[in-house]
């Protein structure tokens, strides 16, 4: 056979590292594998030369003798002119760091033995505004997969047991040759549990679990907002095999206030305040979420939108255990008369013709210093 440069079969420089001799070869194997190209002969002999010359130059005795003196490296293959990975022990490691590839091929019919956790459940539970400001202790239905009583989760019948499997002795996995790899993938005797179950239970037909809905007191912390998740740990489906329960996840769906709007831990609220309040300012009493009033001085001059923050008048904090409060924006809204008698026209009239101002004159002065 002619000797061929193994540095130009994978593309690569005489002084190419180690990782790019790596990605080098996987770039090629990818594209000239047998598994990609069947039937494909030109492709299979080529993929036999890019895996002999990674073989070679990845080891590094090896292409320290080849760079020693040109040497046929073609000679001797694998017995049965079969495929080998060429350093990689299955295609999770050849497609490894590619999109994700590895996963696919690397645990595809993998299946975890043993105990296993069960699912984490997630419900909803509707709240009124009060409830979720104040705080409330709640019961929720929820739909688990429970133990199944008669057999106590063994899944075989009441006064038999699982027995280990005979075929992969109770390690629930198995080895197969496929083509070029070796993979494991679960036992079809007992579909990767280990055991067998020669007469199974009527309530659960073998699975040890029975569907079922369970009533769970959950507490909701004072200040939980609209789409806040609570954890209650321990309260989702049981587990497999004698594994730990999974958790229940609570999540508050508050309705809407139709003054109050949300923000953060703070509450907003629009104020309508008359015109004379606005000019002359004002003492006046805005509401509270929780219920109540407060009092608000208004300082004369007051426009249209401005806000004021009042401390500690908003939603309690659900995280914090110190009692904290956010707090409550107050958003001016000044109500301009539709409609005004005759009296209060002349006295709006005589106001302007006193102010004898011109409120737009210093919009048109920035205009025109702009043109």
């Amino acid at each position: 056979m002619k000797t061929k440069d193994l540095y130009k079969i994978l593309g690569v420089d005489r002084g190419a590292s180690q990782e790019e001799i790596r990605r080098a070869y996987r770039k090629l194997a990818r594209r000239y594998h047998p598994d990609a190209n069947p039937g494909d002969k030109e492709a299979e002999e080529r993929f036999k030369e890019i895996q002999h010359a990674y073989e070679v130059l990845s080891n590094p005795e090896k292409r320290r003798e080849y760079d020693e003196g040109p040497r046929t490296f073609f000679g001797g293959g694998r017995p049965g002119g079969g495929f080998g990975a060429g350093g990689f022990s299955d295609l999770s490691d050849l497609f490894e760091g590619f999109g994700g590839l590895g996963d696919i091929f690397g645990r595809a019919g993998r299946r975890e033995t043993g105990p296993r956790r069960g699912e984490d459940v997630t419900v909803s539970v509707s709240l009124r505004f009060s409830d979720a400001l104040e705080g409330v202790t709640t019961r929720v239905s929820v739909p688990v997969e429970a133990v199944c009583e008669p057999c106590r989760g063994t899944g075989a019948a009441p006064g038999t047991a699982p027995r280990r499997c005979p075929q992969c002795e109770g390690r629930g996995m198995r080895s197969r040759d496929q083509g070029l790899f070796a993979f494991s993938e679960p036992c079809p005797a007992c579909g990767g549990r280990g055991v067998v179950i020669d007469r199974p239970c009527s309530a659960c037909g073998g699975g040890g679990r029975v569907r079922t809905n369970r009533r769970v007191t959950v507490r909701i912390p004072p200040g939980a907002r609209d789409g806040m998740k609570i954890r209650v740990p321990g309260r989702g489906s049981a587990g497999r095999d004698g594994g730990p329960p999974g958790d229940l996840y609570v999540v508050t769906r508050v309705e809407e206030h139709p003054v109050f709007k949300r923000r953060g831990d703070d509450f907003v609220v629009e104020v309508p305040v008359s015109f004379v309040e606005a000019a002359l300012g004002a003492e006046i009493d805005v509401p509270r979420p929780e219920g109540g009033r407060l009092r608000l001085r208004l300082p004369a001059g007051t426009q249209e939108g401005r806000q004021f923050r009042v401390r500690g008048a908003g939603a309690p904090k659900a995280r914090s255990r110190g009692g904290e409060r956010g707090d409550l924006i107050v958003r001016v809204h000044v109500v301009v008369p539709r409609k005004l008698r005759r009296r209060e026209r002349e006295i709006l009239e005589a106001f302007a013709e006193e102010r004898g101002e011109d409120v737009r004159e210093e919009l048109f002065k920035k205009v025109e210093s702009w043109t």
